[in-house]
């Protein structure tokens, strides 16, 4: 007996239910996104491994244990894209534009990561990303916040927090590493094993470390907010006057550190109870230094990404698109008129079904099934009389109507706009 087929562990098909609740995720994010000047690039899913390995750093969880790269059969190292940001980088110096002034895109579709499945996180999952180049100083990282927040309240979902850090800049940072390694030293014994590598390759990501007894061990260690430069100082102490200026509720969350090798500055995660493990639904920070470690000329720059599903947890089922019209066929002389009526609706912006002919009760079955508000009934006399019978399966109602009054009808109802 052959085995049964099944998709790829961790890789998940998007059927109607979900699929609905994503199209409605992009259709406010590009609504909301537009009003911000933001425009869509569709960016490739195979990219160059050398690309992440440059950026997003050969020590990090993504690029030395989760990443699907292979040798092709031109022999060339490629990957199927973890993340989006170092893409954009890639596109953007690609196509010339470090100097055609800020550049504000956003991009939507699949990443690939080979992570331990679990709610909320699978191997190939749905991104929508946002990157901005170009951009400097507080002002930049306030607008991109609001439009965030913004985008999360047009979804329906407002039980999020925004939690904001500083991680410093290339001046500051090496003398806090210091500090923060001699800590780490003292109780690395009482340290997981992992946070032990982490020491002597990103000593920063131990405070992002889950595991409760090494926050324990954690309580007393230096934060990076705590001991930024001035300028980082004066970054920082302008984001928070910009957002209390909006509106937008923040807490600064000293360790949030972020998991990619090039943020720097700001730092933020917009973070849920609701999704157990996987709170952070939205996130990302400043990454000013990226471009240029790319090839391109010094150029600040900040984005964040959403992960699809678990937006789509947080979100309210829909009823997805239902039927508006079944065409019910009662007799082989009347298919071809009926076809004909089913594609005239259906030019009238309808969502239509043919029946397709047979039994009077199975096709009402269809109806019913589909949960379709009309029949649209026709037999030898409608199509003597070159009309249908149009029957509301709401109320019960159902009368004769040549096409141009049902469609008046239709339209009264609201099913037509």
């Amino acid at each position: 007996m052959a085995k049964k087929l099944q998709s790829i562990r961790g890789i998940h098909d998007g059927l109607p239910a979900e699929v609905a609740k994503w199209r409605n995720i992009e259709d406010v994010a590009r609504k909301v996104f537009a009003c911000h000047g933001v425009s869509e690039v569709r960016l490739p899913i195979l990219e160059p491994t050398s690309l992440f390995v440059r950026s997003v750093g050969e020590e990090t969880d993504i690029v030395s244990k989760e990443m699907y790269a292979f040798e092709d059969q031109g022999g060339d190292h490629i990957c199927l894209r973890p993340e989006g940001t170092a893409g954009a980088v890639r596109a953007y110096l690609q196509a010339g534009l470090t100097r055609a002034g800020a550049q504000r895109w956003f991009y939507m579709g699949p990443m690939f990561r080979r992570e331990r499945p679990q709610k909320g996180r699978l191997r190939q999952f749905q991104q929508i990303g946002v990157e901005w180049f170009g951009v400097t100083g507080p002002v930049a990282d306030v607008e991109l916040l609001s439009m965030a927040q913004c985008f999360l309240n047009a979804l329906g979902i407002e039980e999020t927090r925004l939690e904001i850090n500083s991680l410093g800049c290339i001046e500051c940072r090496p003398a806090y590493h210091q500090m923060l390694v001699a800590y780490l030293q003292t109780c690395r014994e009482q340290l997981c094993a992992t946070c032990n590598e982490r020491i002597e390759k990103n000593p920063m990501r131990v405070l992002d470390c889950k595991n409760k007894a090494c926050q324990e061990q954690l309580t007393d260690a230096p934060e990076m907010v705590g001991h930024c430069c001035q300028a980082c100082d004066t970054h920082f102490t302008g984001l928070k006057t910009g957002l209390d200026a909006l509106g937008v509720s923040y807490m600064v969350n000293p360790r949030i550190v972020r998991g990619l090798d090039y943020y720097n500055r700001t730092a933020f995660e917009f973070v849920t109870d609701q999704l157990g493990a996987q709170g952070t639904v939205l996130a990302g920070g400043r990454y000013d230094g990226l471009v240029e470690s790319l090839g391109g000329t010094a150029t600040n720059a900040i984005g964040f990404a959403a992960g699809m599903e678990r937006l789509e947890m947080l979100l309210p089922d829909l009823k997805g698109h239902q039927l508006d019209v079944v065409v019910a066929s009662l007799g082989d002389d009347s298919l071809a008129y009926s076809l004909k009526v089913a594609d005239a609706l259906r030019q009238q912006g309808l969502a239509v079904v043919h029946a397709g002919g047979g039994a009077a009760k199975r096709q009402f079955k269809i109806a019913d099934r589909e949960k379709s508000r009309f029949v649209v009934v026709i037999g030898e006399d409608e199509v003597a009389k070159d009309g249908l019978m149009l029957k509301d399966l709401a109320t019960g109602k159902q009368d004769f109507y040549v096409l141009d009054d049902a469609i008046q009808v239709l339209s009264g109802v609201g099913m037509i706009e």
